[in-house]
């Protein structure tokens, strides 16, 4: 294995990507791409992943992929710096989670938290199906097929970067230093790790319809966020405020800069001072709902005009899809011919194999004769 700096992010395309997405990992994509930290960058559109629970809905998932690949390209992810590849055109991430379901039980997949947490959100009840059980093993061979060092991700990932390192640990300990073991890159502010959904529920969730997508215009940015929770105890101006678990002011933490005061509201600095003002009453939630949806709106804006130039050529984003996928399976079997090798189900390329099994039988087979002759001649006299 080649000591390599390797990043590797993905989504389900079961929808337009959000601002949750956004903060919790695609900004710090754009970032660490940029950064020139990296040998290679891999973005995954989890398309097989979302079969898991969309099996009798398959046209959106279909749908849904080339509004994957314009958000990416519209926040900056750089197809000549990022593969961006998509999961189903790679066969060798299937050959890998099957090696992998068998250094996993049953019992440790139930325990994983996103799981349990997922299972509960979709209400399977007994009817889970297998394939949604078992994705965070397939989430591991996504991983592991490029040897990746670093996956940027939201903290709610961070139990199955846990169980990918599980099967990492075992899988080299049983058959010797074959895979290599990820690390998660949390978002480095607390606000970005989970962002809220604008009803004020724990997480901004595209079934729940609690979202505000990078691709909403103005006016949907601004409607979504006038109609946002706040703090319920707030009735009025002069009442104190609390912003802590305000998911305005959440937002604002995890989007506003100082120059953002100058530009939309000038009475105050910084955040600080924002929050100190509505803490100790004086200042209402339409203000700073104001304040956030034009912040908002300035953060989104140039995502907006570059998807729409993206969107003029549809043929060349699918083509960018398809060069990233034929890259991206070149390097995944790479890593298949080498956990092959460990496994020693190589059968046909482990050529000192063969020619050991053919002298042991050429061996086995003069034996025989040797016998035969020696019991022929026995039988003469």
């Amino acid at each position: 294995m080649e000591n390599k700096k390797v990043m590797l992010t993905a989504d389900r395309p079961t929808g337009k990507l959000h601002i949750g997405h956004y903060v919790g990992s695609l900004r710090r994509r754009v970032e660490l791409q940029n950064s020139n930290q990296f040998d290679e960058c891999y973005v995954m559109i989890a398309d097989t992943q979302a079969l898991t629970d969309n099996a009798g809905n398959i046209q959106k998932v279909k749908d849904n992929i080339i509004e994957v690949a314009l958000d990416y390209l519209s926040v900056g992810i750089d197809p000549t710096k990022t593969t961006i590849f998509v999961q189903s055109r790679i066969p060798e991430l299937f050959e890998l989670t099957c090696y992998y379901l068998d250094l996993v039980t049953l019992s440790r997949l139930e325990r994983n938290p996103t799981v349990k947490a997922e299972v509960a959100q979709k209400q399977f009840g007994e009817s889970i199906p297998a394939g949604f059980l078992c994705y965070p093993v397939s989430q591991a061979a996504d991983i592991t097929a490029f040897d990746t060092t670093v996956v940027p991700a939201g903290e709610d990932q961070s139990p199955m970067i846990e169980q990918c390192s599980e099967i990492v640990h075992k899988f080299n300990s049983m058959y010797g230093e074959t895979l290599v073991n990820p690390t998660i890159a949390l978002p480095e502010k607390e606000s970005c790790k989970r962002l809220p959904g604008t009803d004020g529920k724990a997480k901004m969730s595209k079934s729940i319809g609690n979202c505000i997508y990078l691709s909403d215009d103005s006016k949907t940015v601004t409607k979504k966020v006038m109609t946002m929770f706040t703090d319920p105890t707030h009735l009025k101006i002069t009442d104190k405020g609390h912003t802590k678990d305000n998911p305005v002011f959440i937002y604002l933490d995890a989007f506003c800069k100082d120059d953002d005061f100058q530009k939309f509201l000038p009475d105050f600095k910084n955040l600080d001072e924002l929050k100190h003002q509505y803490e100790e009453g004086g200042l209402g939630d339409v203000t700073v709902k104001k304040f956030l949806a034009d912040v908002l709106n300035e953060t989104l804006e140039p995502f907006r005009i570059k998807r729409k130039e993206y969107e003029k050529n549809i043929p060349e984003v699918y083509r960018i899809l398809e060069e990233g996928s034929k890259k991206a399976e070149a390097k995944a079997h790479e890593t298949v011919l080498r956990v092959r090798r460990a496994l020693s189900v190589n059968y046909f390329e482990d050529t000192k194999f063969i020619e050991k099994q053919a002298k042991a039988y050429k061996k086995k087979i003069a034996d025989e004769e040797k016998l035969a002759a020696y019991l022929a001649k026995q039988k003469k006299n």
